[in-house]
Parts: C-alpha cells; structure tokens; sequence
C-alpha cells in the first residue's frame, strides 16, 4: 500500500468543499412535485445536517489500516440546544439491517435527539459518541436511546472500525440548515447504490392542505443494488459500460466473486444478465421530516410509502438488504412534555394523501441527487472501482424514451 494521506472534511450543510455535480432538476429531469427553496430535509423548518467525511489510502485491503472511505452524518430534528422530542415512526421494508433505538419509538411514538447514519461496523461507536454529545452540550435525561442507522460500506476496510466519537462529535457540530452536501460525504462515504457510486442524497417538497402549506423532506443514504430507473427510463440498461470493477485481487472471498477486472483505460461493460443474480443486495436508510401535524400511526403510514419510491428507482428489497425508513414530525411542540393532558393538532386522515405522494415523489428524486452527485469514479479497498452516475448521459437516456426534449 502507497503511504496513506488523510482527508477529514467536516462538512456543514452549506460548505462547498466538495464540489457539486448538477442535481436532478437542474439537469431538466421533470420530476413531479413542488420542491423547497433548497430542495433538501432542511427545508423543514429547525432541521439541520452535518457530515464528517473519512477518506484515507489506496490500494490492497490492510485490515485495521485501510484504505478507509467511510463516516458519519447528523440529521439534528430541532435547532442545536432545543432538545424538546417528535413524534415519529420507524419501518422496514426488509429487516437485512439495523437502526438502533427504534423499540422505544414504536412504544412512546417520539423520536429523542439526533439521527445519525454510518457504516454497519460504526453503529455502536456513533450510538455511544451520541449518549456524550448530547450531555456535552446540555441535554438532561435519565436514559436516552440514540438513533444510529448504517449500510454496509463495501469501499471501505469496514472490519477496521475507523470512525471514532470525535468524527461522530463533528458530525453533529457541524450540521446546519440550509443546502445539503449530497454524493459520497458523511454516512454514505463507501457505498454503492444500482451499480453504481452512491451515497447521501435529499429532496423536498411544498403541499397544501386545508388551505395551509406544509413542507416534506428526504433525505437518503443509498447503498442498494437494483435496476436503475428513473421515472419510468430504464437508464441502468441504457448506460451498460460502467460496470463496478477491480484494478487489483480481491482478498474477501465475497467480492472476488462479484467483481471483473478493469479493463485498461477504459471501463468495464455491464451484463445485465450475470448482474441479476447480485441485484437487490446492500441497503438503504431513508429519513422523512415534515412540519405537518402528524400522530405517530400517521407518520407510521408516512414510513410505509418510502418503499414506493424506492420501486419507482429500481429497488424489489432484496434478502440482502436493509431497507430502513423513519418519518418525524416537528410539529406539536412540547407535546411530550406536558404533566397531564396535551392539546395536540392532528391532520385528518381524508386530508394527507398529498404528503403520501410528496413521500414518494422525494425519495425518488433523493436517490437520484445521490448517485448525480458521485464523481466520475471512485476506488476503494483491494481497488474497487466504482463509477458515478453521469448527468449528460442520464439527459440522453431520458430524452431516448421522450420524458425530455
């Protein structure tokens, strides 16, 4: 392995040290839906994101060293220091994964203190980092149960546990309202989404109810395999030479068998037909916020619709993948706090099919502006070469089966 040279971006929502690939609609996807001024989960009003970004090394997998692409990403569902709960609800479209602290929401239907997403070997460093952040910064509780969701990061020497809490501390110092940092940063620093790069990625959208204008937020960490779709555009079948590929041998038994060679100076073509058996490994984390006033069972129905849109993109929740979803509502404030009865407001039932649309229409679109945002390629661990999803061919693919001029 070449001397390893370290990157740690602690990356506030606003920060562009990364650079910015163009995003879904600003490529001219026609995407359904009225987006926020930011088209992100901070949209709603008090949301915040923050990511540390872990990228060390190159070359042969040395475990416990590297190559390391890993890290840590905060979703804060109130402004810093505002420690009052949401109601939420948790749901798994298939169980391949895990979300720590969710026993206690399906029981109490609030959601306490940050959202933290990684690697699936980090989750029980973040959890704990979470417990001391929290106290660190003035939260007073009894117990508390973080909430820390992961997908395995196949670019990164995942069995080396190289998140620490001072990365999972600068996650969360770092996030902010405002536009959000997409691609390969944060929790989403390794992972592999439909073939190719993938990563973090958001949406939002504006609906009115009742005469009265609600925001719904996604916000995405994409690690599933499928067959890539794109309102309706079969575009993984259309863009077939950017297979994933190795520049060196694999030393895990599972990959070798997954993966060929790269061909010199060029990349490697896709076969559908031997790809099928692999498709539907890997996982998603999916995080809903809105500013709607929703109850639990509600946000409970919220939750379900995620996986609609993750069919919309491709995905079938394969045996192999941890396909997670949690929906919170900032409205009702203090209503876990009150010492006998609380007045609440809650949304008709008859009234939220729009938000069940906005659901699904953002997830869509966040899992697109996360493989958007991926660059050309990246390498990772025993040189697995990922590619990026490239926006100029995306637009060709589209205007092919006429859903752009």
């Amino acid at each position: 392995m070449r001397p390893m040279r370290i990157i740690l971006l602690a990356l506030a929502c606003g920060l562009a040290a990364i650079a910015q690939n163009p995003r879904g609609r600003a490529l001219g996807i026609p995407f359904d839906g009225t987006p926020g001024p930011n088209n992100a989960i901070t949209d709603v009003a008090g949301v915040a994101v923050g990511h540390t970004t872990l990228i060390q090394g190159e070359g042969k997998l040395t475990p416990g060293v590297g190559p390391i692409r890993t890290g840590v990403t905060a979703i804060l569902p109130r402004p810093m220091g505002n420690w009052d709960f949401t109601m939420a609800a948790t749901f798994n479209q298939n169980g391949n994964g895990d979300m720590t602290g969710v026993n206690w929401i399906e029981e109490s239907g609030f959601l306490e203190g940050p959202i933290l997403l990684t690697g699936t070997h980090s989750v029980g460093v973040v959890r704990d980092a979470a417990i001391h952040w929290q106290i660190a910064r003035g939260r007073q509780f009894v117990f508390t149960y973080p909430i820390v969701a992961e997908t395995f990061d196949s670019l990164n020497d995942s069995n080396g546990q190289h998140v620490k809490p001072e990365h999972a501390w600068a996650a969360l110092d770092a996030a902010k309202p405002g536009p959000v940092t997409e691609g390969p940063v944060g929790g989403g620093t390794g992972m592999i989404c439909n073939g190719f790069k993938g990563g973090i990625g958001t949406a939002s959208r504006l609906v009115t109810i009742a005469g009265k204008q609600y925001t719904l937020g996604v916000l995405v960490q994409c690690n599933y395999g499928g067959d890539l779709q794109i309102l309706g555009v079969p575009v993984g079948r259309e863009i077939t030479d950017l297979r994933a590929c190795t520049t060196l041998p694999q030393s895990r038994w599972w990959m070798d068998r997954r993966l060929k060679p790269c061909a010199p100076n060029t990349a490697a073509r896709r076969d559908t037909a031997t790809e099928a058996a692999e498709m539907g490994r890997g996982s998603i984390v999916v995080v809903v916020a809105t500013d709607a006033p929703l109850l639990a069972h509600q946000l409970k129905r919220i939750a379900r619709r995620v996986g609609m849109g993750l069919g919309k993109a491709g995905s079938w929740a394969g045996n192999g993948s941890g396909d997670l979803f949690l929906a919170f509502s900032t409205a009702n404030p203090g209503a876990s706090q009150a010492p006998d009865v609380a007045k609440i407001e809650m949304l008709s039932n008859d009234t939220i099919d729009p938000l069940f649309r906005a659901t699904i229409e953002a997830t869509e679109e966040s899992i697109v502006n996360a493989m958007l945002a991926a660059p050309a390629s990246m390498t990772g661990v025993d040189g697995i070469r990922i590619h990026g999803l490239p926006g100029p061919r995306v637009v060709e693919v589209m205007k092919k089966y006429g859903r752009m001029r």
